[in-house]
């Protein structure tokens, strides 16, 4: 028995292996459960009794020598392997890679940075609104069709709840807890019922923003939205309003800038006009103030609001509005300059 211990030994201190493969086969051989020193220890049990402490305490110190061989084997060729895949183990540890803000975050916390500037504060309001503050309170007649199911969310068996379809319910819900002046901002998602597409999402974001005083004059209006086009598209840039319908305002109005790609002369993006229209705006009809318990005779103000993803396709020429909700981080990633 002890010369078949030496013998093992001997090969053991000899062992060599070109691969991890071959480790694992000298594993098999000697240590598994049908290998060479498993098969002399169940040779244990017909050695005599007065050499059995000798020899055991010589099978186990054969075991430990063979364990120990293996796996500085093992320990070797795996160090070779991973110098293989290029990797420095004495290099400092790699830096996380910081995500990246998303483009309507940027565009978003960019809006209301202009409007701050102004002396505007943020307003926030709920997303499943009432039918008194999205339509009631701002002057919508019953028929209007904005109230259609083609347009608006309806909660299911309550059709005085639904989903808020511009933030403007956040404009109603400030003048009814707040008395004048009155100068906030809005932003948030809102939602409609339209067919998804690249110019059209069932979900979208808007910035609207109010202001509610005495003496608020249609010529407050225009500067601020001069003021505010300059800041987010740059000095050289234009306005114009052309008159619209809104039943919130009276008179109303759409905002057009120049087009900051052709400078106004004319390209395909502005469809040779060298105007693009950007948001919505107005005096603020006497009748909604009134509904919210603000004097229309002592007071006056204006509205305007505008669509993130809108603005968002004029500063990066994004073309597709799917691109803005499908989180696909190869186009996420190219907004870290953007920071």
């Amino acid at each position: 028995m002890i010369d078949k211990i030496n013998s093992l030994r001997a090969e053991i201190e000899a062992l060599t292996a070109a691969d991890l493969a071959q480790v694992e086969a000298l594993r098999v051989k000697y240590l598994s459960k049908k290998g060479l020193i498993p098969s002399l220890m169940n040779d244990f049990r017909s050695v005599p009794a007065d050499q059995k402490r000798t020899i055991g305490q010589e099978l186990n110190k054969l075991k430990e020598e063979a364990t120990e061989r293996i796996n500085a084997l093992r320990e070797s060729l795996e160090n070779v392997d991973t110098a293989a895949d290029g990797l420095d183990l004495t290099r400092d540890a790699s830096t996380w890679e910081l995500g990246t803000r998303h483009p309507l975050s940027l565009v978003r916390e960019e809006i209301i940075a202009i409007f701050r500037r102004l002396g505007f504060t943020i307003a926030d309001g709920p997303e499943v609104e009432d039918d008194w503050h999205v339509f009631g309170a701002l002057n919508f007649a019953d028929d209007h069709p904005a109230r259609d199911m083609q347009d608006t969310f309806f909660i299911q068996r309550n059709p005085d709840v639904l989903l808020r379809t511009h933030t403007s319910s956040v404009q109603t819900r400030t003048m009814e807890r707040q008395k004048p002046p009155i100068r906030i901002i809005c932003p948030g998602r809102v939602y409609r019922n339209e067919a998804i597409s690249a110019r059209a999402h069932c979900f979208f974001h808007q910035v609207e923003a109010l202001y509610v005083d005495e003496n608020v004059s249609y010529a407050d209006l225009r500067q601020t939205l001069l003021y505010f086009a300059q800041e987010m598209f740059g000095p050289e840039t234009q306005i114009r309003l052309r008159p619209s319908y809104f039943p919130f305002t009276e008179p109303s109005a759409e905002m057009d800038i120049s087009c900051n790609l052709c400078g106004g002369k004319g390209c395909s993006f502005c469809k040779g006009t060298g105007w693009v229209e950007i948001l919505g705006c107005g005096m603020v009809d006497p009748n909604v103030l009134e509904s919210c318990g603000i004097d229309p005779v002592k007071y006056t103000g204006f509205a305007l609001g505008m669509g993130v993803e809108r603005i968002t396709n004029l500063k990066y020429q994004v073309k597709d509005l799917r691109m803005f909700s499908e989180n696909d981080v190869r186009f996420l990633k190219e907004f870290t300059a953007a920071h």
